[in-house]
C-alpha cells in the first residue's frame, strides 16, 4: 500500500473555510432565527404535502386542487359573491376568475350577475356541481382523517391553539 503524501495544507484550508462560513452564518442568523427557519420550513413542508395529497385525490375526479377548493367552499351554501369566495378560499383574486371559468365550462358552477350590484357576480354550484361535492367531499375528508389517526383530542387542541396563535400573529404583523 502506497501512503498518501498529498499536502495536508489544502485540506486544512477547506475545513477552516467551512468553519468560518458556518460562523459567519451564525452571525447573520441569531439562534432563535435558526429555530424560526426550521419551524417555518416544517410548516411549509406540511402544507405542501397536504396539498399534494389532496390534489392527487381530487385529480381522480378530473379536478384541480383550486377547482375543488371552490366546490368545497360553495358546497352546502346557496352560493356567494366573488369577493366572499375569494376570502373563503386559498385562491388569489387573479386566479379565481380563471378557475371559476373552467368550472363553469365543466358545468359544475353557475355564474350570475348580482341583483344588488350589476358589476358583481354571484357563483353557486350547479346540480352537477352539488353532486360532485356530495360525492367527493366526504371521501376526501375520510381520506384526510387517516393522516391524523394517531392524534388524541389533546393533540388536536394543542395543534389548533398553536396554529391559531400563529395565524393571529401573522395577521397582526402584516397590517
Amino acid at each position: 500500500m502506497i501512503p498518501d503524501f498529498r499536502p495536508i495544507q489544502p485540506l486544512m484550508q477547506g475545513r477552516i473555510l467551512a468553519r468560518r462560513k458556518k460562523a459567519e452564518r451564525k452571525d447573520i442568523i441569531p439562534p432563535m432565527g435558526e429555530r424560526y427557519l426550521k419551524s417555518i420550513r416544517l410548516l411549509a413542508e406540511c402544507m405542501q404535502g397536504f396539498e399534494r395529497f389532496s390534489s392527487d385525490f381530487v385529480r381522480q375526479y378530473g379536478l384541480t386542487h383550486a377547482q375543488f377548493d371552490i366546490i368545497a367552499t360553495l358546497g352546502n351554501t346557496c352560493g356567494m359573491s366573488y369577493k366572499e369566495l375569494g376570502q373563503k378560499t386559498l385562491i388569489t383574486k387573479g386566479t379565481l376568475t380563471g378557475v371559476v371559468d373552467r368550472l363553469e365550462q365543466k358545468g359544475l358552477v353557475v355564474r350570475e350577475r348580482c341583483t344588488k350590484d350589476k358589476r358583481s357576480y354571484f357563483v353557486r354550484l350547479s346540480c352537477e356541481g352539488e353532486q360532485v361535492f356530495h360525492d367527493v367531499f366526504p371521501k376526501l375528508t375520510k381520506q384526510g382523517q387517516r393522516l391524523f389517526d394517531g392524534y388524541t383530542e389533546d393533540d388536536f387542541m394543542r395543534l389548533e391553539t398553536t396554529l391559531s396563535g400563529l395565524k393571529h400573529a401573522i395577521a397582526n404583523g402584516h397590517s
